[in-house]
């Protein structure tokens, strides 16, 4: 069992919960996701089962799509609805749709974020929510992240109100806390916030549409139909350029061997070599031997 399944996780579970029951479901330990979703958070979470799990970094560095609820008025401990408070204005808050856009615009693009410290990002061999559960403070890498896009989804003219609340879209690169996001907007308004609901609603090219829930997995397993919801790892490689393999380069290919830059990876970070459309390898530029590539990853055997 070989491929990608497009998995919607459902709210109260862990990514790790996921992956624990798949792996019962499906009968296989070798099942691994792209990347973690908050218990509070539901929404699209690609899994990679046997050998497809060599491509879940590809994955994982995809950029995501998130719907979300912006709520002004209060932060927490946590950066969203979970924790607790922190900062408290219950003052009757005020700005225009105008205000809130250009707030919008000035967070679009690169921008830099601190991580929380609920969160699983490393510092000094440990994650931060290590630190935060107990009640250790530790300095916390600031990074650079990108925002593609940032929509507010109402149509409201004028905000008003103790507490405002408001949806956004964000599309955006790995690594991005949509949490911090969430604070970021507020302290640009001038007010304490916190994100008060997400849904993760695209990872790379999977979305909500073509998602099924551990439940359809369970019935699909039952019935012998668990096929149809497990996608070729090509599908995962899509946005790469795709080469057939010839009988000039076969033999090359498949030993893993360094070869001539193709004039593809001026434009592309990774091409895919195959046959018949079925990837065999990922090739990159040479690190360090101009004009020469090397496979970043090997999958002949996939069927």
């Amino acid at each position: 069992m070989n491929g990608i399944l497009p998995l919607w996780k459902e709210r109260g579970m862990t990514s790790h919960d996921c992956v624990f029951k798949l792996r019962k479901i499906l009968r296989t330990k070798k099942v691994g996701h792209t990347g973690t979703l908050d218990p509070g958070v539901e929404g699209v979470l690609p899994i990679c089962i046997g050998q497809a799990t060599r491509i879940a970094e590809y994955l994982t560095d995809a950029g995501k799509t998130y719907e979300a609820i912006i709520s002004i008025g209060r932060t927490t401990t946590t950066e969203d609805a979970e924790g607790e408070t922190v900062e408290e204005d219950l003052t009757i808050k005020k700005f225009s749709r105008e205000q809130l856009l250009e707030v919008l615009a000035s967070l679009t693009g690169v921008i830099e974020q601190t991580p929380p410290m609920f969160s699983a990002v490393k510092v000094n061999g440990k994650r931060l929510y290590e630190y935060a559960r107990k009640g250790e403070s530790v300095e916390r890498p600031t990074r650079q992240v990108t925002i593609y896009d940032l929509e507010l989804l109402d149509e409201l003219a004028h905000y008003e109100g103790q507490e405002i609340t408001f949806p956004v879209r964000i599309a955006c690169s790995k690594g991005t806390y949509i949490r911090t996001l969430a604070v970021q907007i507020g302290e640009a308004l001038g007010y304490p916030a916190h994100m008060k609901e997400l849904v993760r609603t695209a990872s790379g090219t999977f979305t909500q549409d073509n998602c099924f829930t551990l439940a359809q997995v369970a019935e699909l397993m039952e019935t012998e139909q668990v096929a149809s919801c497990i996608l070729p790892v090509e599908y995962a490689l899509a946005d790469y350029p795709y080469i057939e393999i010839t009988n000039a380069n076969e033999k090359e290919i498949f030993n893993g061997q360094v070869l001539p830059a193709d004039a593809l990876l001026n434009s592309h970070d990774k091409i895919v070599y195959g046959i018949n459309g079925k990837a065999v390898a990922v090739y990159q530029a040479h690190p360090t031997k101009d004009g020469l590539m090397k496979p970043h990853k090997m999958f002949p055997t996939i069927e």
